[in-house]
């Protein structure tokens, strides 16, 4: 029941009801009362502070009073660790409820990785569905507030943490696990949602039954992946402390009853210590919903030298590719590519740059799906304790959490990108201690204008992609990383934010500036929009922080020279100090027409 109501949810686009739109994860909104005629004339409607003062990654929910038994519609709204959530009745703007989690800061925030951040809710079954950072999985009354049930997912002395926004697919609720930078071996977790047993677990590599294996059909590119498809590409037992992080935004394809999902960065930074391919990291997983089990698999990129995590959403779209009627998945990888499979089969289809300063490798070879790696790029061929130079992209990836859009109206993809390079060295020594920074590496970053040599210094871009050529169609080029999750809409609009704290609104066709509105912090979370009582409105979640924000909320990042050094040696401590706070002023801002 709980995947019909959804479904029939979805269609309505008076409402939000899952992170990324719809269950293809387009980030689309049919509405189209705002279009490219009236968007200048859009101005700010209501403002709701959160409270807690960085780190606002994701966005809301809007659910109707049939879903949630309250006598209007409602918004749910999440912050930043310590992750309390609000139910705001969007009648009168009052705070229904408000779930306020008690959380151990010492324990936890020391081991988060890249900042305080919350992707976001679920929703299903009446429930309000929260994955705090501590690794609770709390199940809430959507109408009270109370707690349903509670599941611990993990275990933040171990260096496991949580980020991403639960969803909610059938009868599961799946969830990820963070903590590769603390070399924690990952996993993807799926709870029963009426009781929030657990029903499987897939680990991000390891023997073939911890990653829900089958050695004869689970395949990459068409190919079973054989026995052991992991184990044999790791050093010793280097596979049980092996990161693989999966946060990031799903979709399910229910015709195949798969949902897709990436893995990130194998532990160490340092790509010395650790020979061969380090399966199943930086990889596409397609997995059966009610099993757990893989149908296929594709390595993006193997023996990550430089933290290229795989994590970044999926996107599913019919369309046609190179002529050809497509059941198709897009992703946008850190390391730079854009990638089209056939996301029934995992056949390789599209796999071009979508930024022009990406140089660690000249191409995929599209026979056997590699990067072919350019060898002054590389930090393992280069050495441990050797800085390799003018990397592009740097370790924040070309794109990283900040989800892309994607218009049946236009069939393009817009996507929020880093324009930015960086020096990489690996650093020799340093021992795994569970629960402690497991990195070993040093890095330093800057606009790839430096690299390219063409005078810019914009650190990022917001394209349009074509995502059946590989090419970009338009690119607006950004002071700082666009670090914000996009949204598209039937009238033409596309919408996302910047670090300066603007929300922007462009020509789906052209990219045309047609409006813009200064947030009170920078923008890292994403757009999402509703209507109510027969008017559009469009909400984005700010507050700096976040990797790419966190030398703006530090006060490290002051003009467009660079992001400053990032250090990542024998540890790593990405989140900024809790005085930098001070600088934000976090927000949800519905705009309207």
């Amino acid at each position: 029941m709980a995947n019909e109501e959804l479904e029939k949810l979805m269609k309505d686009p008076n409402y939000w009801v899952f992170p990324g739109g719809n269950y293809w994860n387009w980030r689309y909104s049919d509405l189209k009362q705002i279009n490219t005629q009236n968007a200048d004339k859009l101005q700010a409607a209501w403002t709701f502070s959160t409270g807690v003062l960085r780190g606002h990654e994701g966005g809301p929910l809007v659910l109707p009073s049939s879903s949630t038994g309250l006598p209007h519609d409602t918004l749910y709204i999440h912050a930043a660790f310590p992750n309390n959530v609000f139910a705001i009745n969007l009648d009168n703007l009052e705070v229904v409820w408000e779930f306020v989690p008690v959380q151990d800061y010492e324990e936890t925030v020391p081991v988060m990785c890249c900042d305080t951040v919350n992707r976001g809710l679920g929703y299903g079954d009446g429930k309000i569905i929260l994955q705090q950072a501590d690794t609770w999985l709390v199940a809430l009354n959507a109408k009270t507030g109370a707690v349903v049930w509670k599941t611990k997912n993990g275990d933040p002395k171990l260096g496991q943490t949580n980020t991403n926004a639960p969803h909610v697919m059938k009868d599961k609720v799946i969830t990820g696990m963070s903590g590769a930078e603390f070399g924690v071996r990952c996993w993807l977790n799926a709870y029963d949602l009426k009781t929030g047993k657990r029903v499987w677990r897939a680990y991000s590599m390891g023997p073939d039954s911890d990653m829900l294996f089958d050695p004869a059909k689970t395949t990459e590119l068409g190919k079973p992946v054989g026995k052991d498809s992991s184990l044999k590409t790791w050093k010793g037992d280097q596979w049980k402390i092996g990161g693989g992080s999966t946060w990031g935004w799903w979709p399910y394809d229910k015709e195949q009853n798969l949902l897709f999902y990436g893995s990130g960065n194998p532990s160490t930074w340092n790509p010395v210590v650790r020979p061969g391919d380090n399966k199943w990291s930086m990889t596409i997983f397609a997995r059966d919903v009610d099993t757990g089990m893989a149908k296929w698999v594709y390595q993006m990129t193997p023996h990550d030298e430089w933290d290229y995590d795989g994590i970044n959403e999926m996107i599913l779209a019919d369309m046609k590719v190179k002529g050809k009627d497509r059941k198709a998945l897009v992703h946008f990888d850190r390391n730079g590519f854009g990638y089209t499979l056939d996301r029934v089969t995992g056949e390789l289809l599209v796999a071009e740059k979508f930024d022009p300063a990406v140089n660690w490798a000249t191409h995929v070879d599209m026979k056997t799906g590699r990067p072919q790696v350019v060898k002054k790029y590389s930090t393992h061929a280069n050495g441990e304790d050797v800085n390799s130079t003018n990397i592009g992209p740097a370790a924040l990836g070309t794109k990283d959490q900040q989800p892309a859009a994607y218009s049946p109206r236009t069939g393009l993809f817009y996507v929020p990108t880093n324009h930015v390079c960086m020096n990489y060295e690996p650093v020799s020594g340093g021992e795994y201690v569970a629960g402690q920074p497991y990195v070993n590496a040093v890095l330093s970053m800057f606009p790839a204008g430096k690299v390219m040599g063409d005078g810019t210094n914009n650190l990022g871009n917001f394209i349009a992609w074509n995502a059946d050529e590989g090419k970009i169609v338009w690119s607006i080029p950004e002071r700082f990383s666009v670090w914000s999750g996009a949204l598209a809409t039937a009238g033409d609009v596309v919408f996302y934010g910047t670090l300066e704290g603007y929300l922007k609104a462009i020509d789906a066709n052209s990219g045309k500036l047609l409006w813009k509105f200064k947030t009170p912090s920078g923008i890292i979370g994403n757009v999402n929009g509703w209507s109510h009582k027969g008017k559009q409105y469009v909400g984005v979640l700010s507050g700096v922080g976040g990797w790419a924000g966190i030398g703006m909320a530090a006060g490290l990042i002051n003009d467009t020279d660079g992001l400053g050094a990032v250090g990542a040696y024998k540890g790593l401590s990405l989140h900024p100090p809790r005085r930098c706070a001070e600088r934000v002023q976090p927000a949800l801002s519905a705009i309207e027409i």
